[in-house]
């Protein structure tokens, strides 16, 4: 099977609490964007989760969402046999825009396909939740209100292909650190709510007028050239940093804005990956 892994940003994200568990409880507007990693998935005779990828620095062993995902199946279900994944990675690392969880999600789908498994969309969700909060999402895609420590799915009524530009810093940050960093008494709320709301109307100005993320707080001062690319973005555009960061993605009306927030970023230098592309409504896609 090959399969497309979608990465995501978040249109807001909002942190409510820490949990007694040590999660914390968050409410989200997650959505999926064009940029994707391609996962080439075979069922093997061979036992054992055999990985390739085209980036060196990425693990092949059980440190990769992909090896875990593939056990998780194997043991859950006794399943005899193997796979073999060829990843071609384009999402950046450790940036905020799921990757990792895209393509353990992917294995899970080819998985319950490949051994003719059955198994439901929200049964692929139950299983993606303890391989990690963003796993449940990345099996459902799309527009969706994420509640709980993100395995709480509403889905939202799918928004306009919108311009998106995603900007990375030259460094990873930790998601277990920035969270545990945030200090909740001094954070600005976004309006989630109002968020959803501009999504489901296709209104622009309303969502970017609410949108907002609460680990900006934690982040944008230990990464400087987050503020540095936001300032730029704000020019002709609306910025934001996705999840846990650093990654920056902006929102634009015209091909001629985001074309010239790219140019201006590029020269300076403060972003190591600069992606072009747009909002995705799987529910388009053609298997």
């Amino acid at each position: 099977m090959k399969i497309d892994a979608h990465a995501k940003i978040n249109l807001g994200l909002d942190v409510i609490r820490r949990r007694d568990d040590g999660y914390h409880e968050v409410r989200m507007i997650m959505q999926t964007v064009g940029l994707h990693d391609e996962l080439l998935i075979d069922r093997t005779d061979e036992p054992g989760i055999h990985i390739t990828v085209n980036k060196d620095d990425l693990p092949v062993n059980g440190d990769n969402l992909i090896y875990r995902a593939g056990k998780l199946m194997m043991d859950e279900y006794g399943l005899t046999g193997g796979i073999t994944v060829e990843l071609t990675k384009n999402i950046p690392v450790a940036a905020g825009l799921a990757g990792g969880s895209t393509d353990a999600a992917a294995v899970l789908r080819a998985v319950n396909t490949l051994w003719d498994l059955g198994l439901s969309q929200d049964e692929l969700k139950r299983l993606g939740v303890r391989i990690g909060a963003d796993v449940p999402y990345c099996i459902m895609g799309g527009t969706v209100m994420a509640e709980g420590i993100g395995e709480k799915l509403t889905k939202l009524e799918a928004c306009p292909k919108w311009r998106v530009l995603l900007a990375k810093p030259p460094v990873g940050v930790s998601t277990a650190h920035v969270y545990g960093s945030l200090n909740l008494e001094s954070v600005t709320h976004p309006d989630i709510d109002k968020i959803a709301e501009g999504v489901t109307k296709g209104d622009l100005h309303t969502v970017v007028r609410y949108m907002g993320n609460v680990l900006e707080s934690v982040t944008e001062a230990e990464v400087p050239q987050i503020g540095y690319i936001k300032s730029i973005i704000k020019e002709s555009g609306y910025p934001l940093m996705s999840g846990s960061g650093p990654t920056v993605f902006g929102l634009f009306e015209s091909d001629e804005a985001v074309n010239r927030a790219y140019e201006d970023i590029k020269k300076t230098g403060y972003a190591a990956d600069l992606i072009i592309t747009q909002t995705y409504d799987p529910n388009e896609q053609v298997d």
